[in-house]
């Protein structure tokens, strides 16, 4: 499923941990079989992200055979004179192609309007997938590190190519915020997801059924903009620097970019 403004690539990681809302009550934790919506969508943002930017996760190619593995962790106790023991059982060895597109938040643009600049932002998003993402690369937890290469959705052989249906039940879809939902309530959405052959399609969030969201408590959107300090869109200046190749050079794309900022 082709969409203008899509970006493909790969992540992969030793170990994901994709928690299970029911399953943090007691400290241990359990991981989903796969990742979440709101999971991808955070990988993602750490590729690349604007605040004039909402991306969309289309879709998920799941390459390697699910399996998890145990282990036993000593968090940090806050309220016990000696730290506890805890089992958190992980996904081991996993790789997913991941499909997903940006849409402007049109809640920001009376602030950030001059930010809506569709073809720079595809393609500093292109070139971040192939620098392997802006910031640090986790699956699920910090201390799950990831790596993100470029590729092409559907190549390569996947583990459930040949597989058929398979449904996972009721999970976490993602977290629906005030600065995308322009309502000053912070909800969660779940939905059932359904893998056809490795491929799971996701639902964007506003597809979400009603009654598959939850209000959790109210909250206000952050403000961003010039005026406030705290954005400078294209023209930040940390950007330019990663665009430049060692030597000082660019490649064509990235002159293309800097030249326009």
């Amino acid at each position: 499923m082709k969409i203008r403004n899509q970006i493909e690539y790969c992540v992969s990681a030793n170990y994901a941990l994709f928690s299970d809302p029911i399953a943090r009550m007691g400290g241990e934790k359990f991981s989903y079989m796969l990742p979440t919506y709101q999971a991808l969508k955070g990988i993602t943002e750490s590729i690349y992200w604007k605040p004039s930017i909402i991306w969309v996760v289309d879709e998920m190619r799941i390459m390697k055979p699910i399996r998890t593995e145990s282990k036993n962790i000593r968090p940090i106790s806050y309220v016990a004179p000696k730290n506890t023991l805890s089992v958190y059982t992980y996904l081991a060895d996993v790789s997913y192609q991941v499909r997903a597109h940006f849409i402007f938040n049109e809640n920001r643009r009376e602030e950030l309007e001059q930010d809506f600049n569709e073809n720079k932002h595809h393609n500093i998003a292109k070139r971040m997938v192939e620098k392997g993402g802006r910031r640090d690369i986790f699956l699920g937890t910090r201390e799950c590190q990831g790596y993100v290469e470029s590729c092409v959705f559907g190549e390569g052989e996947s583990y459930y190519d040949h597989y058929g249906e398979l449904e996972f039940g009721l999970m976490f879809h993602g977290f629906d915020y005030p600065d995308e939902t322009g309502r000053d309530m912070l909800a969660a959405r779940f939905w059932r997801p359904k893998m056809v052959n490795g491929v799971i399609l996701f639902h964007p969030p506003e597809e979400i059924p009603e009654e598959m969201k939850r209000n959790i408590r109210p909250m206000k959107a952050k403000q961003f903009g010039e005026k406030f300090g705290n954005f400078s869109g294209l023209k930040e200046e940390t950007l330019k620097r990663e665009l430049v190749w060692e030597g000082g050079e660019t490649n064509e794309l990235d002159a293309e970019i800097m030249r326009g900022v």
